[in-house]
């Protein structure tokens, strides 16, 4: 009876680290905050789910008591709470102290890579991690050099090459990839932390009649550097321009729309809906400097978030040509809420829509024309196609 009560009393101070969870939430949102010596009412609970709380309490309780390992108050309410926002969608996630700090140190939009290496073992067939250094942050879930891995984010790797591995590997600083080191081994959880240079490839194929961008991820200078390139390369011979998106991850929005406004001279780019932040629309400016220029662009089924914001927005207006394989679908906008113990929520607060007014999350892009890569292909046979293709569609 004693334990049963002690356990019930708990639900006192959750109800005041409510009322505190929600002042912090007011402080991330730059919303009104009361005043904290405002007497509380009884309406000010009236909200509350009570009777949640009680539940919850009561299964702390048989937790804390017959798990199979002892665990601490903090262990069990940092669980709690990471269970709580990664349940919201794929995306939303609770940092701790170290993980904010760590996030905050990068540039928003860099893309990034785990800590460690993949080479393929000829002998065995099987792809091994190399380059691992002691004391990093793999090192610590206990990965080791010469360790094989199957899986990356449920695709498996043994008939894939170093190119396509690495995308595997590849996405925004930050971002997380699912590890499989045997076929019946659980997947485990690695973040992003190693950042690569992401500049602007430039490839002039098919007799310099196409222009090939390789834009790795959106960053802040992408517009102009796009625009410098297409101008460096502009001539005679020239007839299109194909920008290649595959594996790109995403990076800043105002990257995403930005491109967009040099080949767009009016209608809107690209909408968000928040049910806390309103509806916003982004609309192209005037402007005919590439309006003549033929466009296509190629994607895949890693391509994602401000990737796919670029590519609907070009597609809904008929401005580009889409081809390769049906996008990620990542169509969501999301917000750091810092915390006052120095930890951060990072959570999902907007959608994207296409200007046709198509949601983004969970469907992805459709190409006008379906042409995916095969694995036996090769990278330069397979651009040599999508240009064939691309100067069918634009004789």
């Amino acid at each position: 009876m004693l334990q049963h009560w002690k356990y019930r009393a708990v639900i006192a101070g959750l109800l005041g680290c409510w009322s505190s969870t929600i002042l912090a939430a007011n402080m991330a949102n730059d919303a009104f905050v009361p005043e904290l010596n405002s007497p509380v009412t009884q309406e000010d609970f009236a909200e509350i789910p009570v009777e949640s709380i009680q539940q919850f309490v009561e299964i702390y309780g048989i937790v804390k008591d017959n798990y199979v390992s002892d665990k601490t108050d903090d262990e069990l309410f940092q669980q709690a709470i990471r269970g709580l926002v990664s349940g919201l969608d794929r995306y939303s996630r609770y940092l701790s102290a170290e993980d904010y700090r760590e996030l905050i140190q990068y540039t928003e939009g860099d893309i990034a890579s785990v800590d460690f290496n993949l080479n393929y073992d000829v002998h065995d067939r099987q792809w091994r991690i190399r380059d691992l250094k002691d004391g990093s942050d793999s090192s610590k879930l206990g990965l080791r050099n010469g360790v094989s891995v199957s899986r990356i984010d449920n695709q498996e790797l043994k008939s894939l090459n170093h190119s396509q591995v690495n995308n595997l590997l590849y996405g925004t600083v930050g971002s997380t990839l699912e590890m499989q080191l045997g076929n019946n081994a659980t997947p485990i959880s690695l973040v992003r932390n190693k950042k690569i240079e992401a500049d602007i490839e430039p490839i002039l194929i098919h007799n310099q009649q196409v222009l090939v961008l390789k834009v790795h991820v959106f960053q802040q200078d992408t517009a102009n550097q796009i625009k410098s390139l297409i101008e460096e390369n502009q001539s005679p011979r020239l007839k299109t321009v194909l920008i290649d998106l595959r594996n790109n991850p995403g990076g800043l929005l105002s990257a995403a729309v930005e491109t967009a406004d040099l080949f767009l001279n009016q209608g809107v780019i690209v909408s968000t809906k928040s049910r806390s932040e309103g509806s916003q629309q982004f609309q192209a400016l005037p402007g005919n400097e590439f309006q003549n220029l033929k466009m296509g662009i190629l994607i895949n089924n890693r391509s994602a978030s401000a990737a796919e914001v670029f590519t609907g927005a070009l597609k809904a207006q008929k401005r580009a040509w889409v081809i390769g394989e049906k996008s990620y679908g990542k169509g969501v906008v999301q917000k750091l809420f810092p915390l006052p113990n120095g930890a951060a929520l990072q959570m999902t607060v907007s959608h994207y829509y296409t200007p046709d007014g198509n949601m983004i999350e969970g469907r992805g892009i459709q190409p006008d024309q379906l042409f995916p890569m095969s694995p036996s292909i090769k990278e330069e046979t397979y651009l040599d196609n999508v240009a064939e293709l691309l100067l069918k569609k634009y004789p």
